[in-house]
């Protein structure tokens, strides 16, 4: 199996610009922690430029991805096109407005503790 990517949206639908929301839309990434895991394709890094302020994504393990399935697939065996509903993360968000490591935005290094948080 490849690197897997996790995308998980957190800032709300506030002052959205069009291409944004767009591009949120088809990452089908609706509400704030909803999660989506797909591979790391140009396309994909190239949406993740334009909603970078309004989500967190980085690599995930196939340990974190098998617990996420477990708890949160609702059957699923696949993740491809599968948006999990997750819960806000124990302890909070950092800065929502602020990227990583400051913040909650961006990528980041250790998205498989960010998402036990949150399973």
């Amino acid at each position: 199996m490849t690197d897997r990517m996790a995308i998980i949206r957190i800032r709300g639908r506030h002052n959205l610009k069009p291409d944004t929301k767009r591009t949120l839309e088809l990452l089908r990434l609706e509400r704030p922690n909803h999660c989506v895991v797909m591979d790391p394709t140009p396309q994909t890094l190239g949406m993740l430029k334009i909603i970078k302020d309004y989500v967190t994504f980085g690599k995930i393990s196939e340990v974190t991805l098998s617990a996420l399935l477990a708890k949160r697939g609702d059957g699923a065996k696949e993740p491809r096109g599968v948006v999990f509903r997750l819960s806000p993360p124990r302890k909070g968000l950092r800065n929502i407005k602020l990227s990583w490591p400051a913040g909650a935005l961006g990528a980041r290094e250790d998205m498989d503790t960010f998402i036990k948080k949150m399973i």
